[in-house]
């Protein structure tokens, strides 16, 4: 799993690119960082002026409301998705994951869950069975594969890193590398002693049917069998008893298909369905259906025609913490799956599918052109008292996501998954777009009579380029001499930083902003009125008239 810390030293992410007209100087309110209510992940701080009345709790939201399928993105609140970060940290927190990608395999709040719940399916085996009996009926179980019986939490995390390889997968399935899934041996052997017939029912394909049967024997499993396993079809053809809308047949056409030819053709009745995606579950033919929990991917399907089961579709309602720590009360369910969450972030930054942002409309657009309408204004009015006082306004902006733009590279590029070697590449050869809108508003406030200066995670080798990758993209205002980076390991801290962080030479992203700012005002003589970032810990620490926040669920540097 990625770890944010090291962008600390450099950065680089979000995408998208040119600029939003120009920004309209009309009265309005500031616009600050939203306030996440309860358990934000940083501590309450005046972050202006002592007294000044224009600050808010710079914390993120913990609440968020998301659908499935990626729609919720089509708001322009940036702050109402579900950090993907965040996100990563949770499911981590969840299965026990200590950073390494791997699975806590004996304790751990998923294990745990999994323990409670095939608990409960057990207790209920016996009573099943013996109704099934006095009907005159064959009970059967239904069981899914991945993460129903056999568990991919290190291969999806430890190997894939959350980005589907189908090469990998097969290679996982043929090598027989999945352990089983806790709690499920002791169920499924339980139901086979007992009477019930095993059956197993996944989309892998057929020439890993072999390999996933081995793969589940080798874990303990004593009820599968080739004769009650179904595996995808090769080919275009499916089985006589399987009837699509099309050529190409959904997962719930394929499942609930082959379930009620079990019922119907094998004479069994299913008296337990058992999966881990709401489509192994939808299409009827089963008398009870549980949901085991997974938040590491999302399989939707279209339920079959005319058949309407609302209880089996996702939860819209989440509450999370950014710091993770919502992974140990929340349960699977409660946790925001990384695929819709992926979705929704695309759906947000206009991304049609290929890890590109449109770069001319999309709600990210449409609400970070309201929010540069509203602080230009704020803004260009203190520069200009600023000015009239001889007070040298100044406005400070960050670097990534703040005045460039990262979005293609985080997506299209490392996929969510942060390469500092490619994030070098993309710095040294000024590929970034400017963040729409931003120009125009750096623009407006030069004009105004503040001087403009930034202040980025990025490091000392990364000055020249992003400097120039700035000019390039229509900001002339940044100089060298007023463009703060992040020293390199190894390299000597300014002297300004000594006696500010708690392991010198080693400071954390808030320290050194925060004392960078101090140093701008009080060594170099200069009033920040305005502090822009996309992350909290840029503006925590104070120093700053007023600290805006921009949009950014891509990433989070707490």
């Amino acid at each position: 799993m990625r770890h944010p810390t090291p962008r600390t030293t450099t950065r680089a992410v979000l995408a998208v690119g040119s600029v939003v007209g120009s920004i309209v100087l009309a009265t309005a309110a500031p616009a600050l960082a939203h306030d996440g209510g309860a358990g934000g992940g940083h501590d309450d701080h005046d972050h202006g002026r002592p007294g000044s009345s224009h600050t808010q709790p710079l914390t993120p939201r913990t609440h968020f409301v998301m659908a499935a399928d990626g729609s919720s993105g089509a708001r322009p609140d940036g702050a109402g998705i579900p950090n993907i970060d965040s996100v990563k940290k949770t499911i981590a927190t969840y299965y026990g994951d200590p950073g390494t990608g791997l699975a806590d395999r004996t304790s751990s709040p998923y294990v745990s869950e999994m323990t409670r719940l095939t608990k409960h399916l057990r207790d209920g085996l016996r009573h099943a069975y013996a109704r099934a009996e006095r009907a005159g009926k064959k009970p059967a179980i239904v069981l899914d594969a991945d993460d129903t019986t056999l568990w991919t939490y290190d291969m999806e995390v430890g190997d894939m890193k959350f980005v589907f390889d189908p090469v990998r997968q097969d290679y996982w399935v043929q090598n027989q590398l999945f352990p089983a899934t806790p709690g499920m041996t002791a169920l499924v052997n339980e139901a086979d002693a007992m009477g019930f017939t095993i059956f197993g029912l996944t989309g892998r394909g057929a020439t890993q049917k072999d390999a996933t049967l081995g793969n589940l024997k080798d874990v303990g499993y004593n009820a599968f069998t080739p004769d009650h396993y179904f595996t995808k079809w090769a080919g275009s053809t499916p089985p006589a008893y399987i009837t699509c809308a099309t050529e190409k047949c959904t997962t719930v056409e394929y499942k609930a298909g082959t379930r009620k030819h079990i019922e119907r053709d094998l004479g069994y009745d299913i008296v337990l369905n058992i999966g881990d995606q709401w489509s192994d579950l939808q299409g009827g033919h089963a008398d009870r259906t549980v949901k085991l929990p997974n938040p590491t991917y999302y399989l939707p399907s279209p339920n079959l025609p005319g058949v309407k089961e609302p209880r089996l579709s996702p939860r819209t309602h989440f509450t999370m913490k950014p710091d993770g720590s919502s992974g140990r009360t929340q349960g699977g369910e409660g946790i925001p799956n990384i695929d819709s969450v992926k979705k929704t972030i695309a759906t947000y930054y206009g991304d049609p599918g290929t890890g590109i942002a449109d770069k001319a409309r999309s709600p990210y657009i449409t609400e970070l052109a309201a929010l540069e309408r509203r602080t230009a204004a704020h803004l260009v009015e203190a520069c200009r008292q600023g000015q009239r006082r001889g007070a040298r306004p100044a406005v400070v902006l960050d670097a990534d996501d703040t005045t460039l733009w990262t979005y293609d590279m985080e997506v299209a590029d490392m996929k969510f998954v942060f390469n500092p070697t490619r994030q070098d590449y993309w710095v040294q050869n000024k590929l970034f777009p400017a963040t729409p809108g931003m120009p125009s508003l750096v623009e407006a406030v030069a004009r105004s009579g503040c001087t403009v200066i930034g202040l980025t995670g990025r490091n000392t080798g990364q000055k020249a380029a992003t400097i120039a990758n700035l000019h390039e993209q229509g900001y002339p205002q940044f100089t060298d001499a007023l463009y703060f980076t992040k020293w390199r390991s190894g390299e000597q801290p300014p002297a300004y930083m000594q006696g500010h962080c708690v392991a010198y030479p080693t400071c954390t992203t808030i320290e050194y902003k925060s004392t960078t700012r101090a140093h701008i005002e009080k060594d170099l003589g200069y009033d920040v009125v305005g502090n822009l970032g996309d992350q909290f810990s840029d503006l925590v620490g104070g120093h700053a008239d007023r600290a805006v926040k921009l949009p950014n669920p891509t990433y989070y540097l707490p």
